[in-house]
């Protein structure tokens, strides 16, 4: 069957031709519909899955701090925002621009780094993807670290003897990361990118759960401040 819309395209560009306005209309119109139905995603693709981090915090990890000291600090951590001067990687404003959704979890420092690569896009925040928390083991006084190393310390007594102090559990932790996994695999299911600006290790386990369910790790910029990780469908 012959695409007679190219025909009407040909005689109106015709020297002398007459142009009709009405005319003139529905060919952009009907062109600009078949550009979107091209750009379309495709019945049964699905898009990416970009887990990106957050930028760097305000509050300063330059200390000497006990393990009672570091407690207050986490707390204070996890209300902040980020630190003043910060620009966004070029290539994560380009994940962001190119995203059909972008999520973010409800601490400040992620709401303000989407707000950072997002301009006038719309962002939704869900405590789905906060942070796995970080209570420090109960060390005497005299034991002093910074709080990147009480992070670390933490982190270890937490996944490796369930060191939660009422928070939650390393369990109940990976349960919210499968469930922040099928929710992530049901909106790229959709046809567009998916671009969740959250935390570290939250991420890295969500990372887990989004393998388990048949993705992989595309590309991988690791667990700095403003890196990326990108998740394709296999």
């Amino acid at each position: 069957m012959r695409d007679t819309s190219t025909d009407s395209l040909a005689v109106a560009s015709r020297p002398g031709a007459m142009l009709d306005p009405d005319r003139l209309n529905d060919l952009a119109a009907d062109s600009t519909r078949k550009d979107a139905e091209s750009a379309a995603p495709l019945p049964g693709t699905s898009g990416d899955i970009v887990l990106a981090r957050h930028g760097e915090p305000a509050l300063s990890r330059k200390c000497l701090i006990t393990a009672r000291q570091y407690r207050d600090w986490w707390g204070k951590y996890e209300l902040g925002g980020l630190l003043e001067g910060q620009t966004p990687p070029a290539e994560l404003l380009l994940t962001a621009e190119g995203a059909a959704l972008i999520l973010s979890s409800t601490r400040q420092r992620a709401i303000e780094t989407a707000a950072a690569i997002s301009g006038d896009r719309e962002v939704l925040s869900d405590a789905l993807f906060i942070e796995a928390p970080l209570p420090p083991p109960p060390f005497p006084d005299w034991f002093k670290l910074s709080p990147r190393w009480w992070g670390v310390v933490s982190r270890f007594w937490w996944h490796a003897f369930d060191h939660h102090q009422g928070q939650e559990t390393r369990r109940e932790a990976e349960a919210r990361a499968d469930r922040a996994a099928r929710l992530l695999i049901e909106k790229a299911a959709m046809g567009g990118d998916v671009l969740v600006l959250a935390h570290g290790y939250f991420n890295h386990m969500v990372g887990r759960r989004l393998k388990t369910h048949g993705w992989r790790l595309a590309h991988n910029q690791g667990f700095k401040y403003w890196s990326q990780r990108r998740f394709v469908k296999r």
